[in-house]
């Protein structure tokens, strides 16, 4: 009894200590006694209890060290974003108002939320630069898509149209002091009363929180043209990636949170404050595609608002890779036939994702880079090559703004590419950048998840342009043939097939460079520092004609 009792008083000794260590300065920076907030608290709070977590072999596990790294808790930082809505602002800027309002949803959400609930709407640029700001608004915005975002949304309405685009199902009236938190686990009357302590938040069983549908909140985004000659109640489906593995074998064998929070293979303690351990508990690194934008959060930390060591961008960088390499694709090189003059190849791609690859922000692609050598290792067949400014070799996209590469059954010449991309225009049918410049897409020939049926796909996830009408390009992958000719060259020829990706395509990046503003021209540096190694493989195949 002894024993029990001094354990209990030594955890609430350790949780009264990182309690005060992580409140740091009054969040309005006026008074040393601690004014509670209306919705929010930032993760340095929750942080205070749910780090210093390991597995038996001594894994860090942390909810807060994984979660620091993401895109998630960089949200209000990236300088991509920042310079998308500075575009977006510069091409319409009698909307700016709202374009921050709604962007600042997604990004900014505990700033956006409180503002909201006082009758406000959510700015961007006046929180920027993020980690310089003392005021309550600053120091909200800044902790990006947070702890206490999340595990405050509801299950009423998730998974409705209305309650996505970053329009999240949120308790905005019951004051601080009873707001409830929810978790995917029962929680006792005992860890109760410490979290309540340490929070202000009621902890209680919420298993929505493992659900699809909880992450199409943000992850659904539909768009509103707003250029001449558009119209403006047509909504444009931004990202969708729900609604993509909605219409997908997935939808009944597995969860985002099954790929992007996958569960730790042992018991492990949620807390390290009086915490027991649990089965079945996510890891919280949020595995995504943007690996890009990691390495430029930690090679510029400083003139971002980060405080996370750069060395720790470059793991979470690496993780993500991998995650990508491992879990996205497979590509197979199905045929190989030498005739007089000509190899006919014929490739396979497999998308092993749970959605279209690639998914969600259109600035995303991936593509075939094939290459044909003869027996002396000369190159007699290139088609995809990447260029040390991002940029694809023969892809009509990259060299002239304004045009777009199709989507090819065959290929037989260099400058012709299969781009797997999403190509929106405007009210003219001329390519564009801009989202709210942008009505439709008229080329989606992302690689479709398993189980995808062309045929009744609704109009926010269908397929356009000519992938609609290739037969080889089906649910779980796409075939094309490639026809080289030979003549004049000696064999055996070695053909090496690679499917890159890029997070951020080269027109994405290059279509800044006109813009003269802070956000932009800060972007358009980052990336061509960054630019030769934009892009990674996800599978590759190798293969030797007779």
């Amino acid at each position: 009894m002894r024993s029990s009792t001094l354990m209990f008083f030594g955890a609430c000794s350790m949780l009264f200590f990182a309690v005060v260590s992580a409140q740091g300065p009054p969040a309005d920076g006026t008074s040393a006694d601690r004014v509670p907030p209306a919705l929010f608290e930032t993760a340095d709070r929750c942080q205070a209890c749910h780090n210093g977590l390991t597995t038996s072999s001594g894994e860090d596990v942390s909810f807060g060290r994984a979660w620091r790294t993401t895109m998630m808790a960089n949200a209000a930082r990236d300088p991509y974003w920042h310079a998308g809505v500075r575009r977006e602002s510069m091409d319409f800027p009698e909307a700016q108002s709202a374009i921050e309002a709604e962007c600042s949803k997604c990004h900014m959400p505990m700033a956006r939320l409180e503002a909201h609930a006082a009758g406000r709407e959510g700015t961007v640029f006046a929180n920027l630069p993020a980690g310089t700001h003392t005021t309550r608004a600053g120091l909200l915005a800044a902790d990006g898509v947070s702890c206490a975002v999340c595990h405050q949304i509801g299950p009423d309405g998730l998974g409705a149209r209305e309650h996505m685009s970053g329009n999240v199902q949120m308790d905005l009236t019951t004051p601080w002091g009873s707001r409830a938190v929810f978790g995917p686990f029962e929680v006792d009357q005992g860890r109760t009363t410490i979290m309540r302590s340490a929070t202000s938040l009621e902890p209680g069983q919420g298993t929505h929180i493992q659900s699809s549908e909880m992450c199409a909140t943000c992850h659904t985004l539909f768009t509103h043209p707003l250029a001449p000659g558009s119209e403006p109640t047509r909504e444009m489906p931004e990202q969708v990636p729900y609604q993509e593995w909605e219409h997908s074998a997935y939808r009944d064998t597995q969860s985002c949170q099954s790929c992007h929070m996958p569960v730790i293979e042992e018991p492990v303690r949620m807390s390290s404050v009086w915490g027991e351990s649990r089965e079945g508990v996510s890891r919280h690194d949020f595995l995504g595609g943007n690996f890009l934008m990691m390495r430029i959060l930690g090679r510029h930390a400083a003139e971002l608002g980060v405080s996370v060591a750069p060395e720790e961008f470059e793991r979470a960088a690496d993780r993500t890779i991998e995650h990508l390499q491992d879990a996205s694709a497979t590509l197979t090189i199905e045929r190989l036939d030498r005739s007089e003059g000509r190899l006919a190849i014929e490739l396979a791609v497999a998308n092993r994702a749970g959605h279209k690859l690639p998914t969600a922000y259109p600035s995303r692609r991936a593509w075939i880079h094939l290459d044909v050598r003869d027996a002396a290792g000369r190159s007699i067949f290139e088609s995809g090559a990447i260029g040390a400014n991002g940029a694809i070799a023969g892809n009509d996209h990259d060299e002239a703004e304004g045009h777009y590469e199709p989507h090819y059954t065959e290929i037989d010449r260099p400058d012709q590419v299969q781009v797997y991309e999403a190509v929106m225009v405007d009210a003219g049918d001329v390519p564009t950048t801009g989202l709210l410049t942008a009505v439709r897409f008229v080329k989606d020939n992302r690689l479709l998840p398993d189980g995808f049926d062309k045929a009744t796909a609704p109009y926010e996830v269908a397929v356009q342009g000519a992938g609609a009408t290739d037969t080889d390009f089906t649910g779980g992958g796409d075939r094309v043939r490639y026809l080289v000719a030979t003549a004049g060259a000696t064999g055996p020829f070695t053909v090496r097939a690679e499917l890159r990706y890029q997070s951020i395509g080269y027109r994405w990046a290059e279509n800044l460079r006109r813009y003269q503003s802070f956000e932009t021209e800060r972007f358009v540096r980052y990336y061509d520092s960054e630019a030769d190694t934009s892009s990674v493989i996800l599978a590759m195949a190798s293969a030797t004609s007779p």
